[in-house]
């Protein structure tokens, strides 16, 4: 497995990327996994969402935020600086226990690397992602062609999630969203230290028995990765 810090990126852009890298996977290439921010956006899942974020959003917030139509599966979410997102594109062809098995796998790594900065997370039956005391704090939200994943988790960080307050997140009334600096007791942590325990902790869930891997930097090293082959 491959693994890329992207740094900021809008989602649109991330999302030409992840294409790129999809047909790369498809075509043979390692599994690769993205970790970014994306500046404030409301993405909109492709079977609902849109009923859940009120008109002139962008308006609302003066221009600030983004609103976009996603191919992910789901319901409305947040994006915004504070926020790591994780973009892992699989090959699910060389795994055993298909889709399931991939979101519970997905959801473990956010578990333990929560558990690296004190908070203690779990899985809700029945509502994708992970929670923590009855408030969420990664929504998760995937696509597969041709058995390779796109798309994935959005983990809160920052303790400013004000941007929820303008939608219904995940289309579910009285969710609370939350974050790392809001359930933990330690310090707030660096994006880059959340960044590096997550890609060990997914690294261990996905790849056990492999030694972590090397985190490159920057959209030109996926670039030239990209065009390698």
């Amino acid at each position: 497995m491959l693994a890329f810090d992207l740094d900021r990126i809008g989602y649109l852009d991330a999302f030409a990327l992840q294409e790129r890298v999809l047909a790369w996977v498809q075509a043979g290439g390692d599994d690769v996994l993205l970790v970014l921010e994306h500046p404030p956006t409301v993405s909109i899942g492709k079977n609902s969402g849109a009923e859940n974020v009120p008109p002139h959003l962008e308006s609302l917030c003066k221009g600030h935020v983004d609103v976009v139509q996603s191919t992910r599966g789901g319901n409305v979410t947040c994006h915004f600086p504070g926020q790591l997102v994780a973009y892992p594109l699989i090959d699910l062809k060389k795994r055993s226990g298909g889709i399931r098995a991939y979101v519970h796998d997905l959801e473990e790594a956010a578990i333990r690397m929560l558990a690296h900065f004190g908070v203690t997370a779990a899985r809700r039956e029945g509502f994708p992602g992970v929670w923590t005391d009855g408030r969420k704090i990664a929504s998760l939200g995937i696509a597969v062609k041709k058995y390779v994943t796109m798309h994935g988790l959005a983990l809160n960080v920052a303790e400013d999630l004000s941007l929820f307050n303008f939608v219904t997140p995940c289309g579910l009334d009285g969710v609370v969203a939350t974050s790392i600096a809001r359930e933990s007791a330690q310090a707030a942590p660096s994006m880059d230290a959340v960044k590096r325990a997550f890609i060990r902790e997914f690294h261990a869930v996905f790849q056990p028995v492999a030694g972590e891997p090397p985190v490159m930097q920057g959209r030109d090293s996926l670039m030239t990765l990209l065009h390698s082959v």
